[in-house]
């Protein structure tokens, strides 16, 4: 991040692995983790003091910072990356969705990517769970709640399936 560069929370780009706010606040974390090791390791080589190893990255910061072009060299870099990432963290939209069965990580990566492109670029998902739903979801924003069971696709339909049923047993 130099200053001809510099990004702000709202000019990054999310990677796909990140889906949950949780993994934004685990970027936030990282990037502080990393910036004390390399503070102190800095401070070790003008003391002399006997090397730490180097830090590790996780793969959704070296994700991060690629897909952002971040230069992660120096102590303001690295300042001004933290604060624009808690920035992030605190107004990322968030899109809470419920199932009936727990969601595997591929499924919750492919709803993010589809988000990402069709509502906001750096939309994250809280995921909930509720075995009485039964079958689809209910998803809810900050001002719309969206039912989208199948519960709520039968109500009003009572008649409809009666009729079919009547139907398909007619047809014996």
């Amino acid at each position: 991040m130099t200053k001809t560069t510099a990004k702000t929370a709202a000019d990054f780009i999310l990677p796909p692995s990140v889906v949950t706010k949780v993994d934004v606040s685990r970027l936030v974390s990282e990037v502080e983790r990393l910036d004390s090791e390399l503070t102190t390791a800095a401070v070790r080589a003008k003391t002399a003091a006997p090397q730490a190893p180097q830090p590790t990255v996780s793969e959704q910061l070296a994700s991060f910072l690629t897909q952002n072009k971040i230069a992660f060299d120096t102590p303001q870099n690295r300042t001004a990356l933290v604060q624009q990432l808690r920035i992030l963290k605190d107004k990322v939209p968030v899109i809470h969705m419920t199932f009936a069965v727990q969601s595997d990580p591929e499924s919750l990566r492919q709803i993010v990517q589809w988000l990402r492109s069709s509502v906001h670029g750096q939309a994250v998902i809280s995921v909930g769970l509720q075995p009485s739903l039964v079958a689809g979801v209910y998803l809810r924003t900050p001002n719309h709640v969206h039912d989208l069971s199948l519960r709520t696709l039968l109500t009003g339909q009572h008649d409809v399936l009666v009729k079919e049923l009547e139907a398909l047993r007619g047809a014996r």
